[in-house]
């Protein structure tokens, strides 16, 4: 009897297991599909997922014997989905860019960070939290929330108020620039260099100077993957630290075990792929269906963020570190405006 009993208990979990990796996976299909919608396809499919996931937890809410499979799917496949997200980058292609361009995207990267950290220590907003906050805004929105947070061993409540917050503000920021470029006097190449230099995703860059053509696409996306290239060093710097200050910790309550640095084995694997792509050892074709599975996987992991958070949590913790963000974002906005008057790349 005890043993029928155990076979059954573990069946179930395995169901559950299925059920809450399906339930992700589904939000992702329905956002893919709605995200090519008008207006909709400006908001893109991370965003509209991670947002689709809070409304099903807010609404019908989440048994519990799903949440073994909504973890795997918010941590491992998002672990994998930023591996292959690294075939979207060129290293040659960000070199032949120039060095004005990794100039502006190193200046609005260090601005962005510290003015955002800054804020959300004056609204009080928690450390963790702050920090997921000012890496998303700084270098690529929710793709760099979600690829930092183990670093910080932030909870999923924290990633998902994060990625979801920078989510948000680069939707509306998307928006805005889409409205005011016939506006704003760039030239087409000096309007990508300027989305690329200061918008959150890379979805929001494309959505953004699609209106300009596909010249400053293409601009914005190398000049928006050269921000990308600094979430590799970031995340290992900010591991060295957090575990620096773990290390303290112990010593001062009498444990003086010491742990290795963590290593971000899936950020390394980022990186190789970046490797491999600028070498182009893969096909193109293949290359790019790659792409799509990697913001596929990213896209699971943001419905299974989404599944995590709870309204009142996010009310309660995320709306100063929204402001947080909103401010350092129209900062970033002024400042990527300027550099790209001053360094004259408005050719």
């Amino acid at each position: 009897m005890n043993l029928h009993l155990a076979v059954h208990m573990k069946e179930k979990k395995k169901l559950g297991f299925a059920l809450g990796i399906a339930l992700p996976l589904m939000l992702a299909l329905f956002a893919k599909y709605i995200s090519a919608f008008p207006f909709l396809c400006i908001m893109g499919q991370l965003v509209i997922a991670i947002l689709l996931g809070m409304i099903w937890r807010a609404t019908l809410g989440i048994p519990s014997y799903l949440t073994h499979g909504i973890s795997f799917t918010s941590k491992k496949l998002l672990r994998y989905g930023i591996i292959l997200l690294g075939m979207r980058l060129s290293l040659k292609d960000i070199l032949q860019a120039g060095p004005k361009v990794l100039l502006i995207a190193l200046v609005c990267i260090g601005f962005t960070f510290c003015t955002v950290l800054v804020l959300a220590r004056l609204f009080k907003v928690e450390n963790r939290l702050g920090l997921l906050t000012a890496c998303g805004t700084a270098i690529c929105g929710a793709a760099a929330v979600v690829a930092i947070a183990p670093q910080l061993k932030a909870s999923d409540e924290e990633t998902a108020i994060s990625a979801a917050t920078v989510a948000i503000l680069g939707t509306i920021f998307t928006l805005m620039y889409t409205l005011l470029y016939p506006f704003i006097n760039l030239t087409p190449l000096g309007y990508g260099i300027f989305s690329g230099a200061t918008l959150h995703e890379i979805a929001h860059v494309i959505a953004a100077t699609g209106p300009a053509g596909k010249q400053a696409v293409d601009l914005a996306v190398i000049v928006k993957l050269t921000r990308v290239t600094m979430l590799v060093p970031i995340a290992v710097i900010i591991g060295i630290w957090a575990n620096r200050k773990e290390r303290q910790a112990n010593l001062e309550t009498g444990r003086s075990r010491l742990k290795s640095i963590p290593v971000p084995w899936f950020i390394l694997g980022f990186l190789l792929m970046s490797t491999v792509n600028t070498l182009q050892i893969i096909p193109e074709a293949i290359t790019d269906k790659l792409i799509l599975a990697a913001y596929f996987l990213i896209a699971m992991a943001m419905a299974g963020l989404g599944l995590n958070v709870d309204l009142a949590a996010f009310r309660r913790m995320g709306l100063k570190a929204f402001g947080a963000g909103l401010i350092g974002s129209v900062l970033l906005s002024g400042l990527g405006f300027l550099l790209v008057k001053v360094l004259n790349l408005c050719y």
